[in-house]
């Protein structure tokens, strides 16, 4: 099955696009950072990236005529600045908003299914007109925009279309969900909003894939088997000690006769504690590894970093460079430091083999603006399944 995805970034989605089974036919990024690590992992021969026919340029500029009409799938990290909660909070009147952009590509490839992620600030009541407007244009790519029209005069005429249920022309059955990636094995709490449509002719049914991991399946294992402790070789006397509410949860859990049916949450020191030491400083001949130490963290009021036996904080890319509380590790004696490059990129579940060749503030933006590479997969699985039986 073929797909295009535009705004790459890092290749955290591609990669578990590939991973699905997904052939690209072309991916687009502007950002030249992020097109460097790429390119590095292609020369390296990374599985799966190797191949990947990489475009380094705006989305308004590439010609997308060269595509074939009616691939599986487009998928598209459209910029999320513009909605998120953490930066200027412009939304359709930020320059860096290219949703119009994305339905335009939707409209001359036609393909069978859409994936989009976002921001889960995107469904801010703030932004609620202009989310309902994203979900028409989705539904109806066909409809363009006119010349001179504002986008809210375009949100009206589409939903008198939708609501006079004339059905002539190209379009799609559109859904979405926040989706945890701590729900499906990655070892983060992190929340986006996902976006999927599909072609309307096609006739088929698709839901997103049901969780995998659970919260309580992880608390079951630390304070009711303990297998979590023993796997890990973590005496009682170093074992963090429960808050009030954690107390009532696993009161709760030890009444049920059999442990919670999904998977536990990963944590961070599943994630991380079979990796060296960190460098004290990145040298020249560093291997791919990239795990080296960068000082300066400290913990203040609403920046404690991310406890070792939980899944982490949400890793951010930030505007004004790497935020101090989301991107630390809380130590058990009570200090933190930042996590390395390569700790974070597991965090983000992208293989030891794929590297980030840019400094650790570039590369920290990289894969703090990345999809988790476990939570595309599973979505991008489900999607291949549904047309496939189609």
């Amino acid at each position: 099955m073929q797909s295009v995805e535009l705004y790459t970034g890092a290749g955290g989605l591609a990669l578990g696009i590939s991973r699905a089974g997904f052939k690209h036919l072309a991916l687009v990024e502007v950002d030249e950072d992020s097109c460097l690590t790429i390119q590095e992992n292609k020369r390296r021969r990374v599985e799966e990236v190797h191949s990947w026919p990489l475009f380094n340029c705006d989305v308004r500029q590439f010609d997308f005529d060269s595509l074939p009409e009616g691939i599986e799938l487009l998928a598209a990290g459209v910029p999320c600045q513009p909605f998120s909660i953490g930066g200027k909070h412009r939304g359709h009147s930020d320059e860096r908003n290219l949703f119009p952009e994305t339905i335009d590509v939707i409209r001359r490839l036609k393909p069978q299914a859409v994936i989009i992620e976002n921001v889960r600030g995107l469904r801010r009541p703030s932004f609620a007109k202009y989310f309902s407007y994203i979900e028409l244009m989705l539904t109806y790519p066909g409809i363009c925009r006119r010349k001179e029209e504002q986008w809210f005069d375009h949100l009206s005429r589409l939903e008198r279309y939708h609501t006079k249920g004339k059905r002539d022309d190209l379009y799609y059955r559109v859904v979405h969900r926040i989706l945890n990636a701590a729900d499906y094995g990655v070892p983060q709490k992190r929340e986006r909003l996902f976006i999927v449509a599909i072609r309307a002719d096609l006739g088929v049914e698709w839901s997103f894939p049901s969780a995998t991991h659970s919260p309580d399946s992880l608390l079951w294992e630390q304070y009711y088997s303990g297998e979590y402790w023993d796997r890990h070789r973590v005496p009682s006397k170093r074992r963090p000690e429960l808050n009030a509410e954690l107390r009532e949860r696993i009161k709760a859990l030890k009444h049920r006769l059999i442990p919670p049916a999904l998977k536990p949450w990963k944590t961070v020191r599943d994630a991380i504690n079979d990796l060296p030491k960190p460098q004290p400083e990145r040298t020249p001949d560093e291997p791919g590894l990239t795990h080296f130490q960068i000082k300066g963290a400290r913990s203040y009021v609403g920046h404690t970093g991310s406890p070792l036996d939980e899944p982490a904080k949400t890793l951010k890319a930030g505007v004004h460079g790497v935020p101090g509380g989301e991107n630390m590790l809380a130590l058990p004696d009570g200090s933190v430091r930042y996590f390395t490059i390569r700790e974070s990129a597991r965090l983000q579940t992208f293989p030891d083999s794929f590297v980030f060749p840019n400094s650790w503030t570039e590369s920290m933006r990289q894969i703090g603006n990345a999809v988790p590479v476990l939570l595309g997969e599973a979505i991008a699985e489900k999607l291949k399944a549904t047309l496939t039986r189609n």
